[in-house]
Order: C-alpha cells, then structure tokens, then sequence
C-alpha cells in the first residue's frame, strides 16, 4: 500500500509558467485518493538565473537546487532527495511505499492524474506512463496542431500507446531504484528509465486516461526533446 507520494518537478528558468503548474498539482492532490497520504511537492531548479527558486519557495514547495544544466540529472536528483525526504519524515516507511509521481514545470496536470496513478498503485502496477496534449498553439504555423495530432495518434492511443513523456509519467520508488533511476541524460532519460522498468519485469500501465497539458512554445529548454519535434512540424506545414 503507498503511504507516501511524492512529485518532482525540473525546472530551468521556468519562473512564468512554474506557477500554473504548482497551482494544478495543489489541486490534484485534493483528490479524494490523495487525501490522507503524505505528499511532497519538490521542484528542482537545474541552473537557472531567473526567479524560479522564489516561485518554487512562494508555493510550499521543496526547493533543491542544481547547476548541472541536464534534465536526466535534475529528474534523478529530485527523484532521490524526495524519496530522502520521505523516508526521514516517517520511520517504518520503506521505498516499496512510497510513489514517485513526475511532470514538467511548462505543464499542468488534472485534477485526478495523482488519483488515478494511486488507484494503478493499488492494482499492483509499478509505473504508469501518461499522455500530453497541447491547448495553446500560440507561436504556431495554422497547420501544426493538425500535423501533432495526426502524428502523435499514428501509433494509436488505445490503452497500450507508444509514448513516454517525463511531463506524465510515475513509478513506485523501489521499483525505481531497482531499474537504476534515471540517468543523467540532456534528452531521453524517461524512455531510458520506462525501457529498464520493462526489461526487468515491472509492471509498467501505459493510459491515456488524464492527459498532461503541456507547452508548445517556440523556446525549447531541451534540444532534440518535445520542442524540437513541435518546431519539426511547423517546417513542415509552412
């Protein structure tokens, strides 16, 4: 049974929109599964020089900062000082209890997305990947949102989709340990960790039940992450 629940958020000069997604995870945690439990919120500010460390501080939530300038790094250290926090805040508590929930700092999460990812935990899933999907095309050619739909369902989004997204996407905290965590990656280390779950036998629910939303800005923080597929796709559609 989980006791405990944690969500780590990079961030990297994230000080505009860092808010909006601290207000959304306020919310989720009021959901009626979530209520009794003890939960943390730890933002992790990955060298940033702007004033995403006093949002972070402003909302309640945990504050570790970095300067490794990596998102891999950022989610691992997170992961880790949250699972610290939780263990040191409850003797008897063990890593198989507590769950490590993950999204990004430029996304807003549902009211139910912890709900559901606890209601998995207790079916004995050990992650569930998430969805994204974007609702502010804002800085876009008229035809990108048409070309990131088309594409994004290609793989089809039954139960068993294709994706894997660090903005959606949890893990009980021993199966976690156990796959390695994440590793210290500029892009792709939530497919790595997904991949090791997998190999190893966990039990990993891919749903595209409560969808992230997440920004579609010109401005990546990541190369050759989910930014760069949007601005592949505004070539495309000019």
């Amino acid at each position: 049974m989980i006791r405990s629940l944690a969500v780590v958020v990079p961030a990297r000069d994230e000080e505009e929109l860092l808010g909006d997604c601290l207000d959304a995870l306020h919310r989720a945690t009021a959901h009626p599964r979530v209520r009794g439990l003890a939960v943390r919120v730890v933002v992790v500010a990955d060298a940033c020089v702007d004033g995403t460390a006093a949002v972070a501080r402003r909302h309640g939530a945990d504050l570790l900062e970095l300067s490794a300038g990596i998102v891999g790094a950022a989610r691992a250290a997170g992961s880790d000082h949250a699972l610290g926090l939780a263990l040191a805040a409850r003797p008897g508590l063990t890593a198989h209890q507590v769950w490590l929930a993950h999204t990004d700092a430029d996304s807003v999460v549902p009211p139910a997305w912890l709900g559901q990812q606890l209601a998995h935990a207790a079916a004995g899933w050990h992650a569930v990947v998430g969805t994204v999907r974007v609702t502010d095309w804002t800085g876009h050619p008229d035809g990108t949102a048409a070309a990131f739909r088309q594409r994004y369902r290609a793989g089809g989004l039954r139960a068993g989709h294709p994706h894997v997204h660090g903005a959606n996407l949890s893990v009980r905290a021993d199966a976690y340990r156990a796959a390695g965590g994440f590793e210290p990656l500029t892009v792709g280390e939530d497919r790595s960790l997904v991949t090791a779950l997998e190999v190893a036998g966990h039990r990993v629910k891919r749903t595209t039940r409560n969808p992230v939303t997440t920004s579609a800005r010109s401005d990546p923080r990541v190369r050759q992450g989910f930014g760069d597929f949007l601005q592949g796709l505004d070539g495309l559609t000019r």
